[in-house]
């Protein structure tokens, strides 16, 4: 404890009650623009790791720790530090890449970096070079640690501390003596090491400790004694420390000895992340007992022991069935501790092995784990002794003794086990609602964990026994061989800068994100990070607890009376319009007399801090009187007739004509799950009311400053002119920060205007995935027609969306389906339907891709031989009548083709699948026709207002919003181009309402389309007009010609888009919804383990065309970033509601985003040369929604892997396999003899509901 190290740690979960001692070291203490960057920051800025910023400073610090520790690591170790950070928006590649210059030996990747790179980018395009340019890493310039805090060490006495707080008390002791005493008189106070347990559920469950105790600071916890029997590890020590110590373990005896600690390091190296292993201890593993521990079923099954004790003395207790006694419980008294957990040596012929699966590859709690271990009697494969462990199938830690018993005596063939697997199918069981859900698959993966411990033990007694006992067949080996893992170089192909391009003219090259350094640094400022104000309240919002109710009465007596409460109201409370108006139908503010989804806002609760609001929050009693007919999932709804209005239809030729000449007919569904936003800055606002006419300042989160502004208004009946709306930047957003952020913001606004003082609001993750909605799950119902040859001559397609309580803009989001379902095929017959299905869950909302990702339903049902003849071949008409030519659709698809080399991995999937039984492989090409932009005319149209300053410096305002895109950034290239000045003259403050009024919403992908538009109407305005002084001074400066210019006339000129006149009419079925396509394809190729479900994506191949880009380092890093989006609604992200209509999944522990270890191993993207578009600025096209929807090509190789295992079970024909294709339902679509072995589960109701 006394020697300097460094930790990464999550500030959230770190008490500062515990930090007493420590240096604290924040991104902003490293370096930054005012000073001087560290190289860790400004090389994730360089390689455009950052978009929205909100994660970079974690993802900075992270990779500042491990350099601290070790200045030249592994690309391996960079992949690991970073395991345990998120980022929704640039989908990892790019700060994989940044910082893989820190390597010791940086691979060939950086010569294949880039193929075309602008200044900002240059210093990674070779291995030399590129070292010299960047900032070098040199640790006698870091940080030391302070002398005070050495000199504090040396002289400070030790004592007990004690920290009070107004509900808690902590208490730090400093003797083990101490230590025991305080638990002997406060037997309930919870002991705390690493927070990582009692945190979480004081955070988010709202449990209160009036003492916590620490043991922090006891020495006796972290001792580490190594014996000859075994090593004892100080139940303090935190898990990192554990690992640290089972490695030189490892490495210093004979390999007979380390089975049980080689298998505990095995199961550590997927535990959490770096940050949590550093503080998380291995007896708090032990004590909180939870059911899906890794590490317990190991330390059970290793005959590990823990050593307790009180102040009555020490006793030792071995880890096994009867220490774990329930749902986290052990038989720890109260008094008790864990002092250390012993684990001994393993014996010769004992194998030990340690399993695991979990919804992530990596930093995710487990669905199921295993420890196991087989004691040979000496020289033979005849069992001896034998422990089965298990965690996530009860509710605590499972001891398989039926099992076992099966195995004892008897050799250790494929006899003997499947005794045992039957044995286990009978012993390990779960009922249909048991929690967590998932049982087939659960009880599955007992079996076949099993079954990779009996291949695992007969390679060890092929090398340990004479003769060989046995030996694994070859297609069998795959069972016991790992998923690749290791992330191989990737290419970008930019397109090249016009020949006679000016140098300065900085349109087309890869320009840094005008905010990175910023970014990197924490210098960026979000909506929160605006400074508290003297008299600023909080606000926490009250939310339904009931899916369909009247509610009969609120009490808000208990919430007033606490401390720092100062208000509460309700819809009653509003002055102005008590609901907003989405697509034309109402939507409450906050409810009135009925709720009708949990998670609708009842009423609101203000405070001085946060902590009051949140437990005044709480205090407040909502009385309800429940209602029949809730109504949860599509289907309910369709039978009850349960819509919003207008459903949709669109139909081009003769359907039932040709369904009636077809050779063949499929029909089928797909369900498509729904997807949350994870922004990593949940919903933020600041509303200051100015104390004068009324005026309200709003800074907010948003996407639609015109929204909120002309919210906030209606709802306090004021005029929207008092009202102005600030937005700096936001911390992604994605479509989720659009409706439900101006009725937060109107919410916020009626607590500033009650109170006259300022009033911030900001969503924990819990309550803003609660509260904000998300993608919309689709059902979709298909029947296809088809020739013999392969063209499919009818489709009729039904989408059932789940639109949730409220409209929304699912009307909009159903008929965007329907616009895109024809994708890039040609159906010259073809019906769609779509229905907004109204629920009672939280509603959906806006998301990126705005409906087309849920669109895939035609390569379910059709082989994909048979779709590459159904591609539009020429120029058409789609089926609402608008005219394309898809020549370049058709030259995305054949050079997709071509630099994936699809035709030879196809023959090598073949033969990888053919020697391999249980690894399987999928290939899969998929392309894209997406229409950018709004179908409604008048929203795609900006304006901007452009200010030249005498000093020749130039401000420019806009409508849009920056949120990652980096539409701050190409403004900024479009007026430099256009004034001919450089980058650095050139600024963007914020986006305000007051500077460019009635803005239309950041999103569709059309920001930079028509912003940039008005930009460059504005710049060329004022350029023509200086037009007269450069021709009467040809030699000077921009600054003199401004200066010389500017001392008479206003330099400031409004810039406005011409408008698309675009419509589409439903009645007719026909229009012009969109004044572009943009066009892609993707290649996609994964590696399946049939026995877990789990994945990894080998290589992904993807063109895109984007016309003629603006900055293709951004276009690339929103391509990779939506990629990734997609690659998670289609494989991973799964929203639980329990079948009372509350949502299960309201944080990371939950809901499971991609992270690095998702990123496709091999991610190669390529910008289409020579593709022009007139609509749209500089011939550019819009860049950040489309290719979600090519996420569904890993989707498909999944489900061609899947195919490939069914085949070998035996199981042929087609088969389901719904979105998203988790390892659960990837595993169960195998039909492996171990799912096959699974009953039915009896007939009850589910854990969760079964959406759409």
């Amino acid at each position: 404890m006394s020697s300097e190290g460094h930790f990464s740690v999550n500030a959230c979960l770190m008490p500062v009650c515990q930090l007493h001692g420590a240096a604290v070291t924040t991104v902003e203490g490293i370096g930054s623009t005012k000073t001087r960057l560290h190289p860790v920051q400004e090389r994730i800025a360089k390689a455009h790791g950052s978009q929205c910023g909100f994660c970079t400073p974690g993802m900075v610090m992270s990779i500042y720790t491990l350099l601290r520790n070790k200045p030249q690591p592994t690309m391996e170790e960079i992949r690991e530090t970073l395991g345990g950070n998120l980022c929704r928006c640039t989908g990892y590649r790019p700060i994989i890449d940044g910082y893989r210059t820190f390597c010791e030996v940086i691979s060939s990747f950086i010569s294949g970096f880039l193929h075309a790179v602008g200044e900002s980018l240059e210093p990674f395009r070779t291995e030399t070079s590129g070292k010299e340019k960047l900032l070098p890493l040199d640790p006698t310039q870091e940080l030391i640690f302070p002398p005070e805090l050495i000199r504090m060490a040396e002289l400070e006495e030790r004592a007990t501390q004690t920290f009070r707080g107004e509900r808690m008390t902590w208490i730090s002791p400093i003797s083990l003596d101490e230590l025991l005493q305080l638990k002997s008189q406060h037997p309930q106070a919870p002991v705390v090491m690493g927070n990582t347990n009692l945190g979480l559920d004081i955070k988010f469950k709202g449990v209160v400790h009036p003492i916590i105790i620490s043991g922090f600071r006891v020495r006796e916890l972290f001792e580490v004694t190594e014996k000859p029997e075994g090593v004892c590890i100080g139940a303090g020590s935190s898990l990192s420390t554990v690992r640290s110590v089972l490695e030189k373990c490892v490495c210093s005896l004979p390999a007979e000895h380390t089975q049980t600690l080689a298998a505990l390091l095995e199961q550590l190296s997927h535990v959490a992340g770096e940050q949590i292993r550093n503080v998380a201890t291995l007896g708090g593993n032990v004590a909180s007992a939870y059911p899906n521990s890794d590490l317990n079923p190991v330390l059970a099954a290793g005959r590990c022991s823990v050593v307790l004790q009180s102040r009555e003395g020490k006793r030792e207790v071995p880890l096994d069935k009867d220490f774990f006694v329930g749902f986290g419980k052990t038989v720890l008294k109260p008094d008790e501790i864990v002092l250390s957990v012993f684990i001994p040596v393993s014996r010769k012929g004992e194998v030990v092995r340690a399993f695991r699966h979990a919804p992530r590859k990596e930093n995710a709690l487990a669905t199921v784990n295993a420890g196991l271990r087989v004691w040979f009697e000496e020289g033979s494969n005849v069992v001896k002794e034998m422990s089965v462990y298990y965690g996530g199938v009860g509710p605590c830690t499972v001891s398989a003794e039926r099992t076992v018993q099966q195995v004892i005596g008897r050799p250790w063939n494929e006899a003997t086990l499947s005794d045992a697997y039957r044995a286990l199918v009978d012993e390990v069981t779960l009922g249909a609602s048991a929690p967590g859900g998932k049982v087939m698959f659960r009880r599955s993966l007992t079996l076949s964990l099993l079954f990779r411990f009996y291949l695992h033990v007969l390679q060890h007694l092929k090398d340990t026994v004479r003769p060989p006992s046995g030996e694994i067949p070859s297609e069998q080996l795959s069972a016991v061989e790992r998923l690749p893992n290791i992330i191989q170089p990737s290419y970008h192909e930019f397109q090249d800068v016009p020949s006679g391009q000016s140098e300065q003219d900085p349109v087309g090259r890869a320009v840094q994100h005008q905010a990175a350094l910023s970014h990197a640094t924490g210098e960026a400022v979000y909506c929160d990070d605006f400074p508290r104000t003297q008299g600023e309240l909080f606000l926490s919002v009250v939310t339904s607890a009931r899916a369909h109710a009247r509610i009969t009465h609120i009490d808000v007596s208990r919430a007033l009376s606490m401390p720092g409460v100062v208000d509460v109201f309700t819809a009653d409370d509003i002055p102005g319009k008590k609901f907003r108006s989405f697509t034309g139908i109402d939507e409450e503010i906050l409810a009135q007399g009925e709720v009708t989804c949990v998670g609708q806002m009842v009423c609101a609760v203000v405070a001085d801090t946060k902590p009051h609001a949140k437990l005044a929050s709480a205090a407040v009693k909502v009385h309800y009187e429940d209602l029949p007919d809730r109504i949860f999932t599509v289907e309910v709804a369709v039978e009850k007739r349960s819509f919003f209005l207008p459903q949709r239809e669109i139909q081009r030729g003769d359907v039932t004509k040709a369904f009636q000449e077809a050779d063949h007919i499929y029909e089928g569904e797909i369900r498509l799950g729904g997807q949350e936003h994870f922004y990593m800055e949940t919903q933020s606002m600041l509303v200051i009311p100015l104390g004068e006419e009324k005026e309200m300042k709003v800074y907010a989160s948003t996407q639609h400053p015109t929204m909120v502004q002309e919210a906030v208004a209606e709802t306090l009946g004021i005029p929207s002119s008092r009202v102005s709306c600030h937005v700096k930047r936001i911390g992604g957003a994605f479509g989720g920060k659009l409706s439900k952020t101006s009725i937060l913001a109107s919410i916020t606004a009626l607590a500033a205007w009650r109170s006259e003082r300022p009033v911030r609001c900001v969503l924990d993750r819990g309550e803003d995935m609660l509260i904000t909605g998300a993608r919309h799950p689709v059902l979709g119902k298909y029947k296809v027609g088809f020739m013999s040859d392969g063209r499919i001559t009818a489709a009729d397609v039904r989408y059932y969306a789940n639109a949730g309580h409220t409209p929304d803009d699912s009307v909009l989001v159903i008929e965007k389906i329907l616009l895109h379902m024809d994708n890039a095929y040609n159906i010259l017959n073809l019906r769609g339907q779509s229905a907004a299905c109204k629920t009672n869950l939280p509603s959906n909302t806006a998301f990126r891709g705005f409906g087309v990702p849920q669109t895939p339903w035609l390569h379910c049902g059709c082989a994909s031989s048979c779709l590459t003849k159904n591609l539009y071949k020429e120029t058409s008409l789609t089926h609402y009548k608008m005219e394309f030519d898809p020549e370049v659709l058709l030259r995305c698809w054949e050079e997709c083709k071509e630099r994936s080399e699809l035709d030879r991995r196809r023959l090598d999937v073949a033969r990888f699948n053919q020697q391999n039984r249980w690894k399987k492989r999928g290939i899969a090409l998929i392309p894209l026709k997406y229409g950018v932009g709004f179908a409604e005319g008048f929203l795609n149209q900006a304006a901007a207002l452009v200010h030249i300053y005498k000093d020749g410096s130039v401000l420019v305002s806009h409508g849009g919003t920056e949120m990652g895109q980096g539409i701050h950034t190409k403004v900024q290239q479009v007026a430099s181009r256009e004034l001919d000045v450089p980058l650095s003259m050139i600024h963007i403050s914020e986006t305000s309402t007051s500077s460019v009024p009635n803005t239309c919403p950041s999103a569709a992908s059309i920001g930079t389309d028509v912003n940039g538009m008005a930009v460059k109407d504005a710049c060329q305005t004022l350029y023509k007009s200086l037009e007269p002084i450069r021709k009467q001074d040809p030699n000077g400066t921009w600054q003199s010609w401004v200066q010389l210019f500017g001392s008479n006339t206003s330099f400031i000129k409004w810039g406005k888009n011409k408008r698309h006149d675009l419509y589409m009419d439903w009645v007719k079925q026909e229009g012009r919804p969109y004044a572009y396509f943009t066009y892609s394809a993707c290649c996609s190729e994964v590696e399946l383990d049939c026995l877990t479900g789990e994945y990894r994506t080998v290589r992904t191949d993807l063109v895109a065309d984007i016309g003629r880009s603006i900055n293709p380092a951004i276009d690339i890093g929103q391509i990779e970033g939506a990629f990734m989006q997609g690659l998670g609604l289609y494989t991973m992200e799964e929203l639980k509601f329990s079948p009372s209509g509350v949502l299960y999944t309201r944080g990371p522990g939950q809901y499971k985003i991609p992270a690095v270890c998702d990123v496709p191993l091999q991610f190669n993207v390529y910008l289409l040369s020579g593709s022009h578009n007139p609509h749209a600025i500089y011939s550019s096209k819009g860049v950040g929604e489309p290719t979600v929807f090519l996420g569904c090509s890993v989707f498909f190789a999944l489900k061609e892997a899947v195919a490939a295992a069914r085949s070998d079970a035996g199981l042929s024909g087609p088969f389901t396999l719904h979105s998203p294709a988790t390892p659960e339902r990837a595993c169960i679509a195998c039909g492996t003899r171990f799912t096959q072995m699974i009953p039915e589960t009896e007939t009850a109701q589910p854990w969760a509901l079964e959406l759409p």
